[in-house]
């Protein structure tokens, strides 16, 4: 067996103990040169996301928090509530998103911007090679039917990543909706293409000059939530929380024990003052 070797070196009047490398630290240490990940994407099959879509059926994020509550996750996946819906349908509440998360990271970049070219399509080879290269959509092949998109992005930076052309291509692969820690640009399109956006403030530049894409399907940040590939997403008027996969079941069915109470309860209220019904009480 390899042992390091001990050095005895004596700083002032203390000798101070050290060990000098081995082979086996010296391989683990050139491991870590080329970075490490730490945490495990999990993968799903799409049959076990629908069938776990399937339990969060006409939930509410405030039915999804009391869930959360119940199997001991208090205060766990509530994202900050600065992150909110884009649009709101009061009706039949379309703005509303229940999904399966996957992820994508985008960092600030370090990169020179282009600066004054000598021509619009010297600066348009420019931007083209940015995005090809540096600042693309890989984790559009990641997309299927019920996913929702969770990005973490440059929070400090002017950027749309979101905007009305690539949100409507990501929901031709199946996507239900979007949640980013950051910005979108192209707003008032959105709103009128109806694809549920949660957001913290629109943006207005483009990628080339301002991030990088940095990994997809890997564990995020987002409003101060871990998400996790395969977590369960739940947005509306309240905003955004997220269900990490191993609690799913628990925090569903507790959740639609709360929602079942509440629009009986609220039925009554809506006789007594003679409402029509809603669709939050059907």
């Amino acid at each position: 067996m390899s042992r390091a070797a001990t050095l005895l070196v004596v700083v002032g009047a203390v000798v101070v103990l050290r060990t000098a490398p081995c082979a086996a630290q010296s391989a683990a240490a050139a491991s870590l040169q080329s970075g490490k990940t730490f945490i495990e994407t999990p993968v799903y099959s799409l049959e076990d996301d629908r069938r776990v879509l399937a339990l969060f059926e006409g939930l509410r994020v405030a039915d999804v928090t009391d869930g959360m509550d119940a199997v001991g996750l208090q205060n766990i996946g509530l994202m900050d509530p600065e992150i909110r819906p884009l649009w709101k349908d009061t009706e039949q509440f379309s703005h509303r998103v229940i999904g399966i998360a996957v992820t994508a990271r985008y960092v600030p970049t370090n990169r020179p911007a282009a600066g004054r070219m000598a021509t619009t399509e010297e600066y348009d080879r420019w931007a083209g090679d940015w995005y090809n290269r540096l600042s693309s959509e890989p984790f559009a092949d990641a997309l299927r039917p019920g996913s929702v998109l969770v990005i973490d992005d440059a929070t400090e930076a002017d950027v749309g990543s979101i905007g009305s052309n690539n949100i409507m291509f990501w929901k031709t692969r199946g996507m239900v909706g979007v949640v980013t820690n950051a910005t979108a640009r192209d707003t008032d399109e959105i709103i009128v293409e109806r694809v549920p956006l949660y957001f913290r403030r629109p943006g207005r530049g483009i990628r080339p000059g301002r991030n990088e894409i940095e990994s997809v399907n890997r564990p995020i940040v987002c409003g101060g939530v871990l998400v996790m590939p395969g977590d369960v997403v739940v947005g509306d008027g309240d905003g955004v929380v997220v269900v990490p996969r191993a609690h799913a079941e628990a925090v569903a069915r507790y959740a639609h024990e709360v929602i079942e109470k509440d629009k009986a309860a609220r039925r009554k209220l809506y006789e007594q003052l003679k409402l029509p019904p809603d669709a939050s009480v059907k």
